[in-house]
This record gives structure tokens, sequence and C-alpha cells, in this order.
């Protein structure tokens, strides 16, 4: 994708917040966001074309036999997939574009586009995100347990991701999803924060979710206090928490920071 634009891909749990979050982030940032086919019923104010292309499963089945699709998956019972044109379109005209897919399509899509970036949102805790999906009011309970089965099948995925972005306060959520687009990797900050641990020794974090909700704890802080230890170009409290943890201003004891 050499000297296109970005390929954005969103997934997470469902009810963590992925269509809110990508609503912000073309609002503020100015994304293309390629819409979706889905074979699934429209929720209430949704429109055929905005949020979904709504779809007969004759009509998807027809578009997979035509390979008009980038990539495409069942999921509790449905089709969704993301149609070629446009994201091929867009990117050859220089735009960044977000895809807000599930995790069978996000994974395909890096196989097509290695060079995309891979984002996974998720909610604070398991319990939060039930109340999320309870809250909504679309689904019955059936439903719901379904998808709360299936959210503990897909967190095995969580690893193949780019990014992880823990989604408990929306503009907070929304800075930290562009300042991903712009800095480096949680994996890279693993890589630091481990940095002075000896082969064989336990690592001070296993995981880049332990990174994700210290650099967003620390975020809070600065966000309350007004005191960053450093100063950002990006002058954002996401961005000088990890400025922070990069210049190893501030530590972290195994899930708790200093």
């Amino acid at each position: 994708m050499s000297g296109e634009g970005l390929l954005i891909v969103i997934s997470g749990f469902s009810g963590a917040g992925k269509g809110t979050v990508v609503k912000k982030l073309v609002e503020e940032y100015q994304y293309k966001i390629s819409v979706s086919a889905t074979t699934r019923s429209p929720r209430q104010g949704e429109e055929h074309g905005r949020e979904y292309f709504f779809l007969t499963r004759k009509e998807f089945e027809s578009m997979i036999e035509e390979n008009s699709l980038i990539e495409w998956a069942e999921y509790v019972g449905n089709y969704y997939g993301t149609p070629k044109d446009y994201v091929t379109k867009e990117l050859e005209s220089g735009n960044n574009v977000i895809l807000e897919i599930e995790i069978q399509g996000a994974l395909k899509v890096k196989e097509q586009y290695p060079e995309a970036i891979l984002m996974f949102i998720s909610p604070p805790s398991a319990s939060c995100l039930e109340e999320r999906l309870i809250g909504r009011g679309t689904e019955d309970e059936e439903i719901i347990k379904k998808r709360m089965a299936r959210s503990c099948e897909e967190a095995i995925y969580m690893k193949d991701y780019d990014y992880i972005v823990l989604n408990d306060k929306l503009d907070l959520c929304v800075e930290k999803e562009k300042f991903n687009m712009l800095h480096p990797s949680y994996t890279d900050l693993m890589a630091v924060v481990n940095s002075e641990v000896e082969p064989g020794e336990q690592k001070v974090v296993n995981s880049r979710y332990s990174i994700v909700l210290a650099t967003s704890k620390r975020a809070r802080q600065i966000i309350d206090q007004g005191k960053p230890m450093v100063h950002s170009k990006y002058q954002k409290p996401l961005s000088c928490a990890i400025e922070e943890l990069y210049q190893s201003k501030v530590k972290i004891i195994g899930d708790e920071e200093e």
C-alpha cells in the first residue's frame, strides 16, 4: 500500500463500543469509513447504506460468488462482509479508510493488506461488557448469552492485533486510537518495560493489555492532576503517559503503575 492511504481495521467484542468510537474518529479526523454489508436486521435508527448495506442471504451469497468482498464471515447466524470497490478506490486516492469488522474478517484483511493497522477495542471488564449489551436493549437474553460466549472465544485472538484499546471513556479512547496511528505500538513499550529483566526472570508485564491498563490509568492521573513528568509534542494526556513510560519516568510493578 505504499503511496496510498492507511487501512485501519477496528474490531472488538460485541458491545465494546466500536461503532461509537468509529463515528467519533470520522467526525474529528475526517477518515473515510467503509460501509459493511450484513444479513442481520437493522436496529432502530439505522439506515441502509449508512450503517450497513442490509442484504438478504441470497444477495450476500451472490456477492461472495462474484468475489465482490474483501472479506466476509458469519457471526451469530448472520453474514458480515466488506465490499471491495469502495475501499480500493479510497486507498488509491490517498485517503485513510476505517473498516469496522469482526475478528475473522480482520485477520483475512491483514493477509491481503499486510500494512493494515489492526486495533482491538475492549471494555474495562466482562461485567461492563454484559451491562452494555443489556443496556442497548436490542437483543433478547439468549442472544446476549451467545455474544458473551463468543467474546470468550474471541479473546484468544487479541494477541494478533497491533494495538489493544481500552474503551472506558469515549474521548480518551478516541485519543488512544488517533495516538496509535502516529506512535510506537504497545509491543514496543512492553520491550522498554521489560528491558532490565534478566533471562529466566519473571517479566514485569506479560501482555499488551497490561500496558493499556497502565497508560490509561496514568493518563487519568494527568487529567486529574495536570502535572505530566515529560512534555509531549501532541500535548494530550495519553501521549504524555506513553512518553513518560517510554522514557522510564514512571514504572510498572506487576500490573500496577507507580
